[in-house]
């Protein structure tokens, strides 16, 4: 693989965002059908003329989502009570088209669909072109509006292609919000080029905690000029607000285009809801909040979350964000949340675990241990929200220093909440689970991480790597110190001139992980905004049974 990134796909090329061009909402509808007319946007107006005013609109595009060989969610969102309407096709054609009667848009999910269309043939890239139906007045419906997706192959099969998954996080973030006389976000236009199977957002997929002012002076005296929403100008409080901060992001072209062509498996951190949080927080000393309960504030990002995500609910545990996907026999994805279980943030130095040290929760982390153990992919890669060795500071509480994330400066024995980190190492090298890579944002910056018992404190573990990404839209920072109770060692790390770079320096970040079918080896390589290659290896695959060395 060359140093730029991949060729766009011809029909790519075209994308352009729904709702945007009043010229292409005039395309004939044949022009369309014949391929010509662009994806990710309008593609054609019906044959009868309707007023405008009575046709449901697209303010935000479209989105797929949570892949499996034979579903995927399709995300939509309309500006009133209208019944989606879908038809796919595996060409982009649209000459075997399947239709499907989807789910109705109310205000009391903010108008927005989640179709989880089902009977899909694995291992296709599956057309999309949908539209909704205006309640109020039946047969008036949108433009419609078109989007693509692959399914990934079952997991028995042979693999014939190669599988790229893309990470990386942290959205609109440190006051950096959409400049469009800048290229907006361009990181969706970087990742959308990168033609991912599949991009998992890593979390800090808005930044509630974070409102945009109109200008921000840069250090070479330019101006950069946000477009600012009343949801935007101020902290989220309301399921409005983190609502408005969801859509935001989907204001932005790349992003619409992005969403109509790459399928996406998001998580949260934070700042969905507000830095650091968790759930006994409660915010007496921010004179921003009136609601002071993280708790309350809690449940209403996480609601919005799931609104304005691709993402699909869990059949009993509707609020559950942790899951799983199996990209074939390749790779599966195991996606964790170190928000809704964890303890209170602390100096994070407890000798026994209990529930005052949980970062995964009891459930999570059996489901994690089960679900690793029965994967029969060559390749297990855990999307983390947080870093495992890097430190991340919290506030200090009562003259104590208190952490964030797993690590807690300490280079000894596992503590705090190491030991939920250190039951899982524990546990995969007994069960000779192999291959396994973690992908992770939070830091604002892009790392690589080999973690090695030769180097650690706690020895009873295979070595792995950790691959860190980000930010996509935000202030750049770091690196961070290490912290070497799991003996991690940097291979690479970019780094900040000064803190909370703007993007406009192009120090934004991802990462993709490689697999080739026929080798079964992985190659992980981290990329800047630019589509420049800053780092790669190759990791060769390992047979269950034999046991990792210290140094691949």
């Amino acid at each position: 693989m060359s140093d730029s990134l991949l060729p766009r796909r011809d029909f790519l090329a075209a994308l352009v965002s729904a709702g945007t061009s009043s010229a292409l909402s005039r395309t004939p509808l044949w022009t369309a059908l014949g391929g010509d007319a662009p994806y990710g946007g309008v593609i054609g107006a019906p044959a009868i003329i309707t007023s405008e005013r009575l046709r449901p609109q697209w303010p935000s595009g479209v989105q797929s989502g949570d892949p499996w060989p034979t579903r995927a969610v399709v995300w939509g969102r309309t500006d009133r009570d209208a019944r989606l309407q879908l038809e796919w096709d595996t060409t982009d054609r649209f000459r075997n088209v399947r239709r499907v009667r989807g789910p109705v848009a109310t205000s009391e999910r903010a108008f927005t669909t989640h179709l989880d269309l089902r009977g899909l043939p694995p291992g296709q890239t599956i057309f999309y072109r949908a539209r909704y139906e205006s309640l109020a007045s039946p047969g008036v419906m949108s433009e419609p509006v078109v989007g693509q997706f692959r399914t990934p192959p079952l997991a028995h099969t042979a693999p014939a292609r190669p599988v790229r998954i893309a990470w990386s996080g942290d959205m609109v973030g440190q006051g950096w919000g959409i400049d469009t006389s800048r290229g907006g976000i361009r990181m969706y236009d970087a990742l959308r080029r990168a033609e991912p199977d599949v991009f998992v957002h890593s979390g800090d997929n808005i930044y509630a905690d974070g409102p945009l002012l109109p200008e921000v002076t840069l250090d070479d005296g330019t101006v950069w000029r946000n477009l600012v929403t009343e949801a935007k100008s101020k902290v989220c409080e309301t399921l409005e607000d983190y609502r408005g901060a969801f859509a935001y992001n989907l204001l932005d072209d790349n992003a619409r285009r992005f969403g109509a062509s790459v399928p996406i498996i998001a998580q949260w951190d934070d700042h969905e809801v507000v830095d650091n949080w968790f759930h006994d927080l409660v915010l007496e000393n921010d004179p921003r909040f009136t609601e002071k309960r993280v708790r309350v504030l809690a449940e209403r990002g996480r609601q919005a979350l799931f609104e304005f995500l691709p993402i699909r609910r869990h059949t009993t545990d509707r609020n559950r964000v942790y899951r799983s996907f199996s990209l074939g026999a390749l790779a599966d994805i195991f996606v964790v949340d170190l928000r809704s279980y964890r303890g209170t943030n602390s100096a994070n130095l407890q000798a026994e675990p209990s529930p005052a040290t949980a970062i995964l929760g009891e459930a999570q982390l059996a489901w994690l241990e089960q679900s690793l153990r029965q994967s029969r992919a060559t390749w297990k890669i855990i999307a983390c929200d947080m870093p495992i060795g890097l430190v991340v500071n919290d506030r200090v509480r009562d003259g104590v220093r208190n952490y964030e994330a797993v690590a807690n400066a300490d280079n000894g024995a596992p503590l705090g909440r190491e030991h939920d980190i250190a039951r899982l190492l524990r546990n995969l090298q007994a069960a000779q689970v192999r291959n396994v890579v973690w992908v992770t944002a939070d830091v604002h910056y892009c790392a690589a991480h080999h973690y090695a018992p030769d180097r650690a404190a706690f020895t009873q573990f295979d070595a792995f790597w950790e691959f860190v990404a980000g930010p996509m839209h935000a202030g750049t920072f770091g690196p961070n110190a290490l912290d070497g109770t799991f003996g991690p060692e940097v291979r690479f790390a970019s780094s900040a001139p000064k803190p909370n770079r703007p993007p406009s320096d192009d120090l934004q970040f991802y990462g993709t992980l490689d697999i080739d079918p026929r080798t079964r080896a992985l190659t992980a390589a981290l990329w800047d905004v630019t589509g420049k290659r800053l780092w790669s290896t190759e990791l060769a695959s390992l047979p269950t049974g034999r046991p990792q060395t210290s140094h691949p």
